[in-house]
């Protein structure tokens, strides 16, 4: 059984700042199924955007959440970021937005693929 969005970003939340990162919910969407998307800031004008993987990465009977970086680039620019993040929640206005602060672009998910 997979967690509830709202169980599973209070988790990565409270793994970033034991990691020694601020990490903060920007966006509130549905407790139960609502889709993640996790923004790294880097502190330098730069961001790097996870959102949900694609049902065909995923491996068979496999319920843990798994995120793919939503850009080509290691890190784009904030705007960049905003302009997808705007475009994502006219399409589906249920999506929980979490952001973290990391120079390294650490972004405390257990599944990038």
């Amino acid at each position: 059984m997979r967690l509830t969005s709202e169980f599973f970003v209070s988790a990565t939340i409270r793994r970033a700042e034991l990691g020694g990162a601020f990490a903060a919910l920007r966006r509130r969407g549905s407790a139960q199924s609502g889709t993640v998307f996790v923004v790294v800031d880097r502190l330098d004008g730069t961001c790097i955007l996870f959102g949900p993987a694609p049902q065909s990465l995923y491996e068979g009977g496999d319920s843990e959440r798994a995120f793919t970086r939503l850009h080509k680039d290691e890190a784009v620019a904030r705007d960049e970021v905003e302009a997808r993040l705007e475009k994502e929640i006219r399409f589906d206005p249920d999506i929980w937005i979490l952001e973290i602060e990391a120079r390294d672009g650490q972004a405390f998910l257990d599944r990038i693929l």
